[in-house]
């Protein structure tokens, strides 16, 4: 996967991803429910920080950037559930998923960090 640096493109791209990716699993009732909760973390991450660019003020930008880092490492954690069985190409699919949506989560984190210093 390209490296993007528009983050905004970046974070759509993960959650376009996710979904392709989705599609490739086995279809078992753990991955089916997992499955769910991914796309929706997924899609919160980019959802928000869209929100974190319109906010109302700085309170609403830090709380917006905090939850696209909240759900940048929900995503892991359901990533880190899926079972691909013994494909090893969808493994190796999901440990890139798995790297963008922590490296997502560093991002945010010193967005957040650097925004934070500033308003002391």
């Amino acid at each position: 996967m390209e490296k993007v640096y528009d983050l905004e493109e970046r974070t759509r791209l993960f959650a376009w991803n996710v979904r392709q990716f989705i599609k490739k699993l086995p279809k078992t009732i753990g991955n089916t429910e997992d499955a769910r909760q991914l796309v929706r973390s997924s899609g919160s991450v980019g959802a928000n920080y869209i929100e974190a660019n319109e906010s109302l003020g700085k309170k609403d930008f830090l709380m917006r950037i905090r939850i696209s880092r909240k759900e940048a490492k929900e995503s892991v954690y359901w990533l880190s559930l899926l079972d691909v069985g013994s494909d090893a190409e969808i493994g190796s699919e999901k440990n890139k998923l798995q790297q963008e949506s922590t490296e997502l989560m560093k991002i945010f984190g010193a967005i957040l960090t650097k925004s934070m210093a500033q308003t002391d």
